[in-house]
């Protein structure tokens, strides 16, 4: 501090600048506590051995108002409407940690709060704990059912975020997004969605396919001035945008986009060449032969050893472009799947003289990326729960279930036949006995600081496969070594509500790749009208932002490595850091607009995923497993009374894989 004890000169610059950034203003629902001091707790916690009630803070107020900063209102009794950090949000992994990381076993004398015995008890309420719950009632319609999860809401990934604004709920998706070609799902899973009443061609009808095209939103890329000198959006049509998006397309071509990017003129001309490249770069490799090569190395030696970039600005400004879809970067992905994502240099491959006719065969082939709920596939979960606990949500529909409210306070009722019981950390599951002759398992987890336990005659953990181990200690060994193998990849996913979308409209935003920022990707939300929900109709109405970011993509080594090093680096980053970053890039990408970001901010939610996506196996990395010897498929054997499901099991990140998978831990409890 100076002599006058107003700081340093620096430090009262950064605080004009947060001011301008608008840091000090109270965002609706916004848990200051929770936010800036969300890593402290982590750590704290870990040392400490707490339990989540014992040391973690609660989330934000219901009715949406905070006060001064840093001093927070009461808990939500409804977790959606939670805002600040979410997903593993401070309170759901510190037990977890301390189990893994510390190898605590001692967690204090244990209670035994419910009576009898659960026919089956499931860790883990996501998509897949509660299809396994589903499943085992249709096959025991009279059985007695406990599903146990860390966090405060249900629907692991498949996470909802709500904001109240003007009178209005909107909603947004903190993770599971999207069906993803669903006329491609198992009957099972199919299935499950018929008997849930999800109509898909009715979910494909609700998306306004000419939203982005109507009002001129387009595909872009937006430079930072933190990374490259100035902040300057392109408008581009770089990377096939439209290949998630119907956006708009730009007039302008990729090639003669770079002569607006801030970038060196050797980095400039080396990308120009790598985009309009068309001698083939690969004579050694036949047409039909490239393919497998190209699946054989990364992207990154692709460019650097079969087309000559040299320039260090073209691969970090490439770096990150794959992590959106495939978690990791150039270096970690294939380079036929980076061709195919739509990243440069299929030209310079003798495949480059067919690229229109694989574009167009790609085109038809795959299936319109428009199966979206307004919550993503939260309102699967949400459905679930519905059939599950018939008291805890009103209606028939999918159109009603997106709105009716979900009543938590009756999902662990004593008298439900099926109770859910959230803020439950499980830390160790059991055979009562030798588990090819015991009779039943005993589950013991920690809730609101307390030791408790039941026993279940059957037990479907579905959980993150890497935490088995640690519940499960008496498995095979082979089995824990392989469920260890299952790192998943970490993720971000935010949710701005901004108080109009003019900027937007006037920078021809509609989604965004942002090489150097924290979010590597911005988006608006997918234009969705769906029963009485309705999507925003102008620029002045709110709209939900979406950034995300593959926090693995910029660190070095192997994926696995890649996934440690990113899991570390996100529990270590407040919300207080997460927000500033975000004012700052939305200040520099949409302030040409008119958009400031103390004012046009209405609320931040950031989910968080430490473990995300499940880790599938990737050809540059792993060998070709004969089957039944592959890493998920040892990890997820039955084991005595105990089955094991989650997209995990499946090396899928996706919806289906989930549900196959609870149908297929189920069978294996018969």
């Amino acid at each position: 501090m100076l002599p006058d004890g107003r700081g340093s000169v620096t430090d009262r610059n950064r605080q004009r600048r947060d001011r301008d950034l608008g840091m000090d203003r109270s965002i609706s629902r916004r848990d200051f506590i929770q936010g800036a001091v969300g890593s402290l707790v982590a750590g704290a916690t870990l040392s400490t051995g707490c339990a989540p009630d014992e040391g973690a803070p609660r989330a934000g107020p219901p009715d949406g108002q905070v006060g001064m900063p840093g001093v927070p209102g009461p808990p939500s009794s409804h977790p959606p409407s939670r805002l600040g950090l979410r997903g593993s949000h401070p309170g759901s992994f510190e037990v977890a940690h301390a189990m893994a990381l510390e190898k605590r076993s001692d967690w204090g004398p244990v209670a035994e709060p419910d009576a009898g015995e659960y026919d089956l008890v499931v860790v883990g309420a996501g998509i897949s704990g509660l299809a396994a719950a589903f499943f085992y009632r249709e096959q025991h319609p009279d059985a007695r059912v406990l599903l146990l999860d860390n966090h405060d809401d249900f629907g692991g990934h498949a996470k909802r975020n709500e904001f109240e604004v003007r009178g209005r709920t909107i909603l947004g998706y903190g993770g599971s997004q999207s069906l993803e070609a669903p006329s491609a799902y198992s009957d099972v899973a199919r299935g499950l969605l018929e008997k849930l009443r999800i109509d898909t061609q009715r979910l494909r009808d609700a998306y306004d396919v000419d939203f982005f095209r109507r009002n001129d939103l387009g595909g872009g890329i937006f430079f930072d001035a933190a990374t490259y000198g100035t902040d300057r959006f392109v408008r581009s049509n770089f990377a096939n945008p439209d290949l998630f998006m119907p956006v708009a397309r730009s007039d302008l071509d990729a090639a003669d986009a770079i002569d607006q990017m801030p970038l060196s003129a050797p980095a400039r001309q080396e990308l120009r060449r790598l985009i309009v490249g068309s001698d083939d770069r690969l004579p050694d490799h036949s047409l039909l032969g490239e393919p497998g090569f190209l699946r054989s190395i990364s992207y990154r030696d692709f460019l650097t050893e079969h087309l000559g970039v040299e320039q260090p600005e073209v691969l970090a400004f490439l770096q990150e472009v794959p992590g959106i879809y495939h978690g990791h970067g150039i270096d970690a992905v294939p380079a036929l799947d980076a061709l195919g994502f739509g990243l440069p240099g299929l030209g310079s491959t003798s495949l480059g003289s067919l690229e229109g006719v694989l574009r167009k065969v790609l085109s038809l082939a795959l299936e319109p990326y428009l199966y979206h709920f307004p919550d993503g596939n939260a309102s699967v979960a949400r459905e679930l729960v519905r059939r599950l606990v018939p008291v805890a949500g009103a209606g028939t529909t999918m159109e009603d279930g997106l709105i009716a409210p979900i009543d938590y306070g009756v999902l662990d009722r004593p008298d439900n036949e099926v109770r859910l019981r959230l803020e439950s950390t499980v830390v160790r599951v059991e055979h009562d006995g030798d588990p090819r002759q015991a009779s039943g398992v005993s589950v013991h987890y920690l809730r609101a600081g307390r030791s408790e336990r039941v026993r279940a005659g059957r037990v479907v953990l579905a959980c993150y496969n890497a935490a088995i181990p640690h519940l499960c200690p008496s498995l095979p060994d082979l089995q824990k070594q392989a469920l260890r193998k299952l790192v998943k990849v970490p993720l971000v996913f935010t949710n701005v509500l901004l108080r109009s979308w003019h900027a937007c409209q006037k920078q021809g935003l509609g989604v965004a790749l942002c090489p150097g920022s924290w979010h590597s990707l911005a988006a608006l939300d997918f234009p969705v009208s769906l029963g009485e929900y309705r999507f925003s109709t102008g620029p002045d109405d709110p709209i939900v932002l979406h950034l995300s970011r593959a926090v693995a993509a910029r660190h070095p080594g192997t994926p696995d490595e890649q996934s440690r090093l990113g899991r570390f680096e996100l529990l270590s980053t407040s919300f207080e850091t997460i927000e500033r970053e975000i004012r700052t890039h939305l200040a520099g990408m949409l302030g040409p607009g008119g958009f400031d970001p103390a004012i046009d901010i209405e609320a931040i939610a950031v989910n968080r995923w430490p473990h995300g996506y499940a880790r599938s196996p990737n050809p540059l990395f792993d060998p070709e497993y004969e089957p039944g010897e592959a890493p998920h498929e040892i990890g997820r054997k039955p084991f005595g009374r105990i089955a094991i499901a989650n997209s995990d099991a499946g090396a899928s990140a996706y919806l289906d894989a989930a549900i196959d998978q609870a149908w297929r831990a189920v069978g294996d409890l018969a």
